[in-house]
C-alpha cells in the first residue's frame, strides 16, 4: 500500500515540514488494526515533525538518523521534498496533526516567532494534546527563551538537560541526535490493543509512582458498573475528580488496583503522569491524626517543582494544584477518611487545610483525573458535586458476585448455599474473601461449616462481618499454638506498614510474654511458611515487590489484633511499644534531622513511646529533637510542618485536645495544650483550639506564669478575632495585659498592648 505524503509549503519564510515516518508493525488482522489509530492507507502510526525553514539544516539532520531505522525496515520517513507541486497543503496540514501520535517541535527562536507555527499549528497540536492523547516533544535546537514561554515550559523537553542541541559538535552532537530517534522508535513501539477497537495508540506515561498504594487482591468482583464509572470519567474531560465512598473493607482500594491493572494494559490510556498515595499507611484512628504533610512534601519533589514550597496551608494546596494540572495526570489518593472529620457536626470536612485548596483547584483546573477513595465524602467538595465532581458510593456485593468471590476458593454447596452466605455477610468484599479461605481451610471448603463463625455485636461501619472471621482465625491459631497468631499481633502493634528491622527488634530474646513467645524458635524457613500461609488466608498483603520485607495488612485486621492484645495482653503491648521507642529513637543517622523525611523515625517513636507510657521521654524526642527547643519550633516553624507537629502532639493526650496524659508534669501539661491549641489554630481548625488553648491558660494562671499566662490570653484574642467573636477578642486581649504586668516582661507589656 503507497504511503501518503505531506507537503511542506514553502511560499513562506518559516517553513513547516509535515513529515511522517512509520514504526514496523510486522503482519497484523484487521481486527488487531483497528487498535491503532492510522492514516487512511497506512498500518503506520505517525510523528509529525514542525520547524521553521530556517532551521532546515537541524531538521536533515534528525532525518539522517531516523534514516538508520529506515534502512533496516524499522520505520518510514516521508520528506516534504517528495510532495508534488500543487498540492493544497494546508488541508494536508491539518489532516496530519489529526492523524498523528506523536508531535516533533523543533524549538529555536525562528519557531517561538513564526506567525502561522504559533496561531496555527501550536493551537492546534495542543487541543489535540488534551483531547486525544497527542504526545509532544519539543527538541531544543538553539538557545532561545523557551522556558519563559508558558505552554512550552510545562513539556518535558528533550535533551534531557534542556541543552541546545546546536551546542554539541561532531560525534557527541551525532549521539544526542541518535539517542533521541531511538527513544521516538521505543515510544512508538508500544502499541497495545484497544479492548474497545478505537483508532487510537496510548503512548505510555513518562512517570509511574503507584508503590505507595496497598497491594490487594487482584481479582475484582461484581464491579463492572464502577469499572465503567471510571473509564467513563478518565475519558470525560469535563470529570476533574471521582469520589468512591464506603465503609472499611468494601473494596474501595480494590477496585481502583483493579482498574489500574486494566489501564496499564493500555499504557494508562494517554496518561502522561500517574502518582498514587495513600494515607492508611499512617494508620485510621482518630488519635493518629494523620498528617498530609508527608504527602505534600512528596507530591511537590515528585511532580518537579523547583521553588520554596509555600509556608500558608491553603497555598501549598493551591500551588500543588496547579503542578499537577500541567501535564496529563492520573491521581489517586487512597484511604483519604484520616485527613477527614469523624461523625459529628463537621463530618467529613478535611482536617488539614492543605488539601481543601489542592482538591477545590484540582476540581476545576485538573488536566487528568483525581480518584479519591474515603469512608465518608468529602464535603470540601460540594459546591463541584455533580459538574466537575462525582462521588459513588459502593455498595457491598450483589449475592451473585458474592457466590463468585466464594467460589473463587472451590468451596463446596449449592448455589443456593453460596447465595445466602453472601447475605449474611452482607456482600462485604473482605468479610468474604476472609470465610472463603477460612473454610477453605479449615472445613475442606464446606459452606455448610460457615455456623462456625461466630455472631459479633459490632456495627458494619467498623467491619463486624469481617471481624467475625477474624475472630474464628484468632480462635483456631490461639487452640493449635500457631505463630500466625503472634504474626498478627505484631502488625496490630503499627499505624503502618512494618519493616523487617522493627519486627526483628520485637521478635529477638527475650520473649515478650504473651506475644512473641512462638516465635523465638521459627527457623527463616518457617517465618516464610508462617507469612505465606498468612498470605494465602488473606490476613496480610501479598509481598510488596518493591520493598519485599516489609509486612502490612487490610486496617481493619490491624485495628482487630491490636485491640484484641491491649485488652488482653497490657503488659505484652507495652513492652512492645518501649522496643519499638528505643529502635525508632535511634534510628535517625543525626540527632537533629533536618527534613521532614529524616524526621519521621522520631514521630514513630514519639507514638510507641506514649503507647508504652512513658510520656516524659518520649516527650523529651518531642522538645528536643523534633522542635529543638521551645523558642525554635524547628518542626512547625522551620519545615512548615504544623499537621506532622499535631499529628505528633496527638499522642501525648488521654482525652485528645483537653486532658493531657497524666504521667506529664504540669507545666509540660500546659505547654503541650497551647501549643496544641496554636496548631490547631494554624491549620484553620479554629473551632477545636479554643478548648485546649482554654485549659491551658488556666493551668499557666494556678502555676503564676505570668509570662506564658500573657501568651496564652494573647493567642486566645487573636483566635475569637478569627472567630469574629470581638467581645472576647477584647476580653482577651485585656487579660494578656494583666498578665504582662504581672510578668514585668517589658516585651510581654508592649506586645499584648498592641495586641489589644
Amino acid at each position: 500500500m503507497p504511503y501518503k505524503s505531506f507537503v511542506k509549503y514553502s511560499l513562506r519564510t518559516d517553513v513547516v515540514v509535515l513529515s511522517y515516518f512509520r514504526r514496523f508493525i510486522g503482519p497484523m488482522t484487521r481486527d488487531k488494526l483497528q487498535g491503532i489509530n492510522m492514516t487512511a492507507d497506512s498500518n503506520k502510526p505517525s510523528v509529525f515533525i514542525s520547524y521553521s525553514h530556517k532551521d532546515e539544516d537541524w531538521k536533515d539532520r534528525l532525518v539522517t538518523h531516523l534514516g538508520v531505522l529506515r534502512e533496516q525496515g524499522l520505520l518510514e520517513i516521508w520528506e516534504d521534498r517528495q510532495i508534488a507541486g500543487g498540492d493544497d497543503w494546508l488541508p494536508e496540514i491539518e489532516k496530519a496533526i489529526n492523524k498523528s501520535q506523536i508531535a516533533i517541535l523543533m524549538i529555536s527562536a525562528n519557531f517561538l516567532t513564526s506567525k502561522f507555527i504559533l496561531g496555527k499549528e501550536v493551537p492546534d497540536l495542543l487541543k489535540r494534546r488534551e483531547e486525544d492523547n497527542l504526545r509532544i516533544i519539543p527538541l531544543i535546537v538553539k538557545p532561545c527563551t523557551w522556558t519563559k514561554v508558558k505552554w512550552l515550559n510545562t513539556i518535558q523537553a528533550r535533551p534531557k538537560d534542556g541543552k541546545a542541541v546546536s551546542s554539541f559538535r561532531g560525534h557527541r552532537l551525532d549521539s544526542v541526535l541518535a539517542t533521541f530517534a531511538e527513544e521516538i522508535f521505543d515510544i512508538l513501539n508500544k502499541v497495545p490493543e484497544d479492548d474497545n477497537h478505537k483508532k487510537k495508540i496510548y503512548i505510555p506515561p513518562r512517570k509511574i509512582e503507584i508503590s505507595k498504594l496497598p497491594n490487594t487482591n487482584p481479582d475484582v468482583f461484581g464491579r463492572e458498573k464502577e469499572i465503567e464509572i471510571l473509564d467513563k470519567a478518565w475519558g470525560n474531560s469535563h470529570t476533574k475528580v471521582l469520589s468512591f465512598v464506603a465503609w472499611g473493607g468494601v473494596g474501595k482500594s480494590a477496585l481502583v488496583n483493579g482498574w489500574l491493572n486494566k489501564m496499564a494494559e493500555q499504557n494508562y490510556k494517554g496518561a502522561e503522569l500517574v502518582y498514587g498515595w495513600s494515607f492508611y499507611s499512617q494508620g485510621t484512628k482518630e488519635k493518629g491524626q494523620a498528617s498530609a504533610d508527608g504527602f505534600i512534601n512528596d507530591a511537590f519533589k515528585w511532580f518537579g517543582y523547583k521553588g520554596e514550597i509555600p509556608r500558608s496551608q491553603h497555598e501549598k494546596g493551591r500551588v500543588l494544584a496547579e503542578i499537577i494540572s500541567q501535564q496529563k495526570t492520573l491521581l489517586i489518593l487512597d484511604g483519604l477518611e484520616p485527613l477527614q472529620y469523624p461523625p459529628g457536626e463537621m463530618h467529613g470536612l478535611l482536617k488539614d487545610k492543605t488539601m481543601p485548596g489542592l482538591l477545590k483547584n484540582l476540581a476545576r483546573n485538573m488536566n487528568g483525573l483525581c480518584i479519591i477513595t474515603s469512608r465518608c465524602k468529602v464535603e470540601d467538595l460540594k459546591t463541584t458535586e455533580g459538574k466537575l465532581s462525582l462521588t459513588h458510593e459502593l455498595e457491598h456485593l450483589s449475592d451473585s458476585a458474592g457466590m463468585a468471590v466464594l467460589k473463587s476458593y472451590d468451596l463446596k454447596g449449592s448455589d443456593k448455599e453460596f447465595k445466602q452466605t453472601s447475605k449474611e455477610f452482607k456482600g462485604h468484599a473482605l468479610a468474604l474473601h476472609l470465610v472463603g479461605s477460612y473454610l477453605k481451610t479449615f472445613h475442606k471448603g464446606d459452606i455448610k461449616q460457615r455456623g462456625e463463625i461466630p455472631k459479633l455485636t459490632l456495627e458494619e461501619k467498623q467491619g463486624g462481618h469481617a471481624r467475625r472471621v477474624m475472630q474464628s482465625y484468632e480462635k483456631w491459631f490461639a487452640e493449635k499454638n500457631k505463630a500466625e497468631l503472634d504474626v498478627l499481633n505484631l502488625l496490630g502493634l503499627f499505624d503502618r506498614p512494618a519493616s523487617k528491622e522493627a519486627i526483628d527488634v520485637l521478635k529477638k530474646e527475650p520473649a515478650i510474654k504473651g506475644l512473641t513467645d512462638r516465635l523465638q524458635n521459627l527457623s527463616n524457613h518457617d517465618w516464610r511458611k508462617t507469612l505465606n500461609h498468612l498470605r494465602e488466608l488473606r490476613l496480610i498483603a501479598k509481598q510488596d515487590e518493591h520493598d519485599p520485607d516489609t509486612l502490612d495488612c487490610h486496617p481493619l485486621v490491624r485495628e482487630h489484633f491490636g485491640e484484641k492484645l491491649q485488652q488482653q495482653n497490657p503488659d505484652g503491648w507495652k513492652e512492645a511499644h518501649a522496643r519499638l521507642y528505643e529502635y525508632y529513637k535511634n534510628l535517625p543517622d543525626k540527632e537533629l534531622p533536618d527534613t521532614l523525611e529524616e524526621m519521621e523515625p522520631l514521630f514513630a517513636a514519639v507514638m510507641h513511646g506514649c503507647l508504652a507510657g512513658k510520656h516524659q521521654d518520649a516527650e523529651d524526642i518531642y522538645w528536643r529533637r523534633i522542635q529543638r527547643g521551645y523558642k525554635i519550633y524547628y518542626c512547625s516553624h522551620q519545615l512548615g510542618a504544623v499537621g506532622s507537629d499535631l499529628s505528633c502532639l496527638s499522642n501525648f493526650f488521654e482525652t485528645l485536645w483537653y486532658k493531657p496524659a497524666s504521667d506529664l508534669t504540669e507545666e509540660t501539661k500546659a505547654a503541650i495544650l497551647n501549643w496544641s491549641g496554636y496548631n490547631l489554630r494554624a491549620v484553620g481548625r479554629l473551632s477545636e483550639a479554643a478548648g485546649p488553648m482554654k485549659v491551658g491558660l488556666e493551668m499557666h494562671i494556678e502555676q503564676k506564669n505570668w509570662v506564658e499566662s500573657a501568651r496564652d490570653a494573647s493567642n486566645l484574642s487573636e483566635l475569637y478575632l478569627a472567630f469574629g467573636d470581638l467581645t472576647k477578642a477584647q476580653e482577651y486581649g485585656m487579660q494578656s495585659i494583666t498578665f504582662a504586668d504581672r510578668s514585668e516582661d517589658s516585651f510581654q507589656m508592649e506586645v499584648n498592648r498592641s495586641t489589644h
